[in-house]
């Protein structure tokens, strides 16, 4: 994995008025390295709705698409990943459950990711590595000493890391010497913007991602 993770969060979306398939299929016209449905507090119909909808675009053009948390939901939509956090499913259960998809974790600190790649998942998520705000009950900042850090010790298990939280055009090239992929929704459409440009944004980070970024092959 390296590039883009475009996150398609529904909650985000809503405050802007936008549907999430529209945005979808903007943000796939740069084929990121994955796209990622975040639906939190939205009814397990309408995520399976949205994966169905969404799940063909991404095969289309070549990109996994990631459900956010519900393997259940993952298997039934036929996607290709599922994200889980500190919070979720254990890695152990997940995999027991859905032995065909492919999982990410998140981590926040050096503990939680040293636990995280003794499952070898496909990829670790790290962060905030910046302050975000769409994020409710944040973790602490890493900032890119913390990234840098960690980056070292999932490269050394061969796991791509991506980057999350407060990550824009201004500082990825910093943030894209220490990951694989960052993780991106609110600087992929800042208010005003226009689903023409969430596209030319997402190739802006997809560009950067992939000149600078550390390619590191997963162990499965």
């Amino acid at each position: 994995m390296k590039g883009l993770y475009a996150v398609v969060d529904t909650k985000f979306l809503a405050s802007r008025k936008t549907d999430p398939v529209a945005y979808a299929r903007a943000l796939l016209e740069v084929r990121p390295a994955a796209l990622q449905l975040r639906a939190k507090d939205t009814p397990a119909r309408e995520i399976l709705a949205l994966l169905r909808l969404i799940g063909p675009m991404c095969r289309a053009a070549g990109v996994p698409l990631v459900a956010n948390d519900r393997a259940d939901l993952a298997v039934l939509a036929g996607c290709a990943m599922v994200h889980i956090g500190q919070q979720d499913l254990p890695y152990e259960l997940v995999h027991r459950i859905a032995p065909e998809l492919a999982i990410g974790i998140s981590t926040h600190n050096l503990d939680e990711l040293h636990r995280a790649l003794i499952a070898k998942p496909r990829y670790v998520a790290y962060g905030p590595v910046f302050e975000t705000e769409t994020k409710a009950n944040a973790d602490p900042v890493v900032g890119i000493e913390g990234l840098r850090a960690a980056c070292e010790v999932a490269h050394a298990a061969r796991i791509p890391l991506v980057a999350i939280g407060g990550i824009t055009l201004a500082n990825a090239k910093v943030v894209a010497r220490w990951a694989s992929a960052c993780a991106l929704i609110s600087d992929l459409y800042p208010p005003g913007a226009s689903l023409r440009s969430v596209t030319d944004r997402a190739t802006q980070f997809q560009r950067i991602f992939g000149a600078f970024a550390r390619d590191v092959e997963a162990r499965s």
